[in-house]
């Protein structure tokens, strides 16, 4: 088996303004409340050309400028002279051209490969004061240009929101395409998929370490449903929680230091605090309901979790310092899998109603509860980007299984799973 192997490229800031805010006007939140005219051109050889290396960064680019739902992009077709020319500089830019277009912001680039070295400049512009707002350059392999596009597109959005983009983390999802669940790993746009498992058994429910590059997950490879770790570019792994009976949903907190998850050891499931060596710090639960699918608030001192212990499957929170446990929802006779926003501001949860599964978000008070997901076949197992603005899940559609993305207000959904890949069971890395 190929593990993953890292790609380091070097990052060099080459101009960046010190107050975006007060050197441009372009100022953007969320979507739908203000989209930005952007126009971006293709990538132009800085020497001898390279074939479809520039069509393949656009596409990546695009994909991602399209999903943050934050611009209205001008039609490449509509371009002038302008976009044929490198312009890295905006004194070599005819702004006048893109301002008759429409555009308040441009994209500019260029590239070069020298052997199997890939150097790729670029530039984002205001238009309207013809100003640079953020400028790159990215040095790496061939293999690197969507993991290039993806980058630049996190730094557009950090440079006209303030806050960094998630495109260029990981996905990890659980795949039957090999005819066993096993445990996979993906860019945001569903891109180089690789297999991190081979348990030949069944793998459930992956989770991204906050601090390092592995994660934890379940699986039966031992006839036992116990917790693994995985180093990701390594692949050392190891078994972390090996109790008799379940060892299912592992979560890191917040920090990393702590894992939940639910173990049975006791004849009943409860949900339990770990070290990351296996050691149980504390039970946080204790009824004789079933309680799973843990979730961590993002200050680290409360978990969300699924209980029937009123009767119906519904979303609860424990405080894990004083265990007192609230209930969340109150409405649909089946709630489960909650996720909590690294924002705090909402938990996604699914919801079965009329035999399909739907998502939903709350206040973590159990106000504001709204659905976002509609529509045939079973929407569950949400998960959110780190910088909150997007969720994942998985679709079950006539027992098709695929792997979606959307924005968190249910906006924007995209398949991002290959044709016939039978995957769920998202999870969303942190920064990579």
């Amino acid at each position: 088996m190929r593990y993953f192997k890292p790609f380091i490229f070097s990052i060099i800031m080459l101009c960046l303004l010190s107050s975006v805010a007060s050197a441009a006007r372009i100022e953007i939140s969320a979507p739908g409340e203000q989209t930005i005219p952007l126009a971006a051109t293709h990538l132009l050889p800085m020497g001898a050309g390279y074939p479809g290396l520039a069509e393949e960064f656009q596409q990546a680019l695009q994909g991602d400028l399209e999903l943050a739902g934050l611009f209205d992009l001008v039609d490449p077709d509509a371009f002038l002279s302008d976009a044929d020319k490198l312009g890295l500089r905006r004194n070599e830019i005819d702004f006048y051209q893109w301002r008759m277009l429409g555009a308040d912001a441009l994209i500019k680039g260029g590239y070069k490969v020298d052997g199997g070295k890939l150097t790729i400049e670029l530039r984002l512009f205001d238009v309207i004061t013809q100003r640079l707002l953020t400028g790159r350059r990215y040095v790496g392999k061939l293999t690197d240009v969507r993991n290039i596009a993806h980058k630049f597109a996190d730094q557009i959005l950090k440079s006209l929101t303030g806050e960094k983009g998630p495109f260029a983390t990981k996905i990890a999802y659980i795949s039957k395409r090999t005819g066993r669940k096993e445990l996979y790993l993906m860019d945001v746009d569903g891109h180089n998929s690789m297999q991190m498992t081979s348990h030949r058994s069944i793998v459930l429910n992956p989770d991204f370490s906050p601090t390092r590059k592995e994660f934890i997950f379940t699986s039966y490879r031992n006839g036992n449903p116990d917790l693994f770790r995985k180093e990701i570019y390594t692949g050392r792994e190891s078994r972390l929680s090996l109790k008799p009976g379940l060892n299912i949903g592992g979560r890191y907190s917040p920090d990393g230091r702590e894992i939940a998850l639910t173990l049975s050891k006791d004849k009943n499931s409860e949900i339990y605090l770990l070290g990351t060596d296996g050691t149980i710090h504390r039970r946080l639960t204790n009824h004789y309901g079933i309680d799973v699918d843990p979730s961590w608030s993002p200050k680290g001192n409360e978990i969300a979790f699924v209980s029937d212990r009123r009767g119906n499957p519904n979303i609860f929170i424990v405080d894990i310092f004083t265990l007192d446990v609230t209930r969340l929802t109150h409405a649909g006779k089946y709630n489960a899998t909650p996720a909590w926003s690294p924002k705090g501001d909402r938990i996604a949860y699914s919801r079965l109603e009329e035999g399909n599964f739907n998502i939903f978000t709350i206040n973590p008070d159990g106000s504001d509860d709204r659905q976002i997901t509609f529509g045939k076949g079973s929407k569950e197992h949400p998960r959110w980007s780190p910088d909150g603005r997007f969720l994942i899940y998985s679709y079950d559609l006539h027992k098709k299984k695929s792997i979606w993305i959307m924005r968190a207000d249910g906006t924007g959904r995209k398949k991002i799973s290959a044709p016939g890949s039978n995957d769920s069971h998202p999870a969303w890395s942190g920064s990579w």
